[in-house]
């Protein structure tokens, strides 16, 4: 097991920069504003000579349990308990503070080694700022500038002095066609819809911040776990998406583009609909984003135990799937109620039935046998009064499922056409509510320009 490096401190002092610096990429959302890191979030990261999980968590606040600040620390002391190491941060421009010190003397408490990260001390006067956090009682502050490169150096070696020798060997990424190798799937859907909520119900533990208050997530928030079929799996929570022209706040301009980069890595989508309110026009947007990027997508329809007229509510969601995303015809729908847990249990097979679908490959003979009996069915028509004549089929990938067709002009061929070639061959080989891509390749005459 790597061990686990955990960040902490009050808000602002600037966890989620030195986070993504440690990491040597950005991945955490950073803004001048305190408290834009609600949940925790982990990276693999290697320093010096160790791989190890980095934590980035929100700030610590003194607050109730039951508003946003209390289940913020509570995600953070969450954290805390899973540390092998803490890198405790404060600000040197604005002093230590009473939350500081409460919460130093949390951690002295406790019986995990902590690094004091004095951050923000860049420049000729900052080495000297730092020394005020001696007081603190957790040993020499670290003095860095996470914004600036400043100071990580020093910070390197006391993580690698505090973890003591790395081992010698490494663990290589495993292979895309290595069975250990997670499948990525990222959950998305418009604000509110349960997405938070789905994840700490498919996890069994309270690893998300939920509430009423819309757009908490904040951020693509990644977690490795097992499914029921012990298979590893990627989670990614995402940022409730609104309609882009509603999207003004550059916080959640940021928070739009985490979750448009969560869709793009992942290979198969949860699309989570809020079940009282139906399926409206910002859902049908995100499902065809992801379609376009290729992704395999299943609907989690939640809030499933509150609605009332459940027949009439399928009826309504199959004609809206039926009219406005006909390019994933057959999606998988699981109703279920994530605050609960009913029908969890029956997302994670329709995700992996999703997969394989979208891994699935047909061989050529079968291939060509279906082409064959489709062209005899439906003939291509004649475009611009010239015969399209189609020889044959290859499928020259998969993830998703891609049919490559030549003949003389047969990029020419009608849009009416391509549509009924990709549904006969959804429908011949049972692939529903995957992309399935159609690459049209005719076939040039030398002599034509000459």
């Amino acid at each position: 097991m790597t061990p686990t490096v955990v960040i902490l401190g009050r808000p602002n002092v600037g966890k989620s920069t030195l986070f993504n610096r440690l990491a040597q990429r950005k991945i955490a959302i950073v803004d001048d504003r305190p408290g834009v890191t609600r949940d925790r979030k982990e990276a693999p990261a290697r320093i010096a000579g160790h791989d190890v999980t980095l934590v980035d968590t929100a700030g610590l606040e003194e607050a109730p349990p039951d508003t946003v600040a209390g289940r913020m620390r509570a995600s953070s002391e969450a954290a805390l308990r899973a540390a092998d190491l803490v890198l405790f941060v404060v600000d040197v421009r604005s002093g230590l503070t009473p939350s500081d010190r409460a919460f130093a003397a949390w951690l002295r408490r406790s019986s995990l080694p902590v690094l004091l990260i004095a951050n923000k001390a860049e420049g000729r006067g900052g080495a000297a700022a730092a020394m005020e956090a001696f007081e603190l009682g957790l040993g020499d502050p670290i003095a860095v500038s996470a914004e600036h490169n400043e100071g990580l150096g020093v910070l390197h070696e006391a993580v690698a002095e505090a973890l003591g020798e790395p081992r010698d060997e490494e663990e290589d990424e495993p292979a895309a066609d290595d069975p250990e190798r997670p499948l990525r799937l990222a959950i998305v859907g418009r604000p509110n819809a349960g997405k938070s909520t789905l994840l700490n119900a498919l996890l069994g533990e309270e690893r998300m911040i939920t509430g009423p208050e819309p757009g908490l997530t904040r951020d693509a928030i990644a977690v490795e776990w097992r499914d029921g079929t012990g298979g590893r799996v990627r989670l990614v929570d995402t940022a409730g998406m609104r309609k882009k022209a509603r999207i003004e706040d550059r916080l959640e301009q940021m928070s739009v583009a985490a979750t448009l980069g969560a869709l793009k890595e992942a290979e198969v989508v949860v699309l989570v609909v809020d079940a009282l309110l139906g399926m409206d026009e910002q859902d049908l947007r995100i499902a065809r984003l992801a379609e376009r990027e290729g992704r395999a997508v299943v609907i989690a329809f939640n809030k499933w135990d509150a609605v009332e007229d459940r027949e009439a509510t399928r009826r309504r969601l199959t004609d809206v799937l039926t009219a406005s995303l006909a390019q994933l015809k057959g999606i998988s729908v699981v109703p279920l109620a994530a605050l609960t847990g009913r029908g969890v249990d029956r997302l994670m097979p329709a995700v992996r039935a999703a997969y394989a679908l979208w891994n699935r490959r047909i061989t050529t003979g079968e291939l060509n046998r279906w082409f064959e009996a489709a062209l005899t069915r439906h003939p291509p028509p004649a475009v611009d009064g010239r015969r399209v004549k189609l020889r044959y089929a290859t499928m020259p990938k998969a993830r998703p499922p891609t049919i490559a067709v030549f003949g003389t002009r047969a990029e020419e061929l009608p849009e009416d056409y391509r549509r009924y070639l990709v549904n006969a061959f959804r429908e011949a080989f049972a692939m529903p509510g995957v992309p399935i891509r159609l690459q049209l390749r005719g076939t040039r005459n030398p002599y034509a320009e000459e």
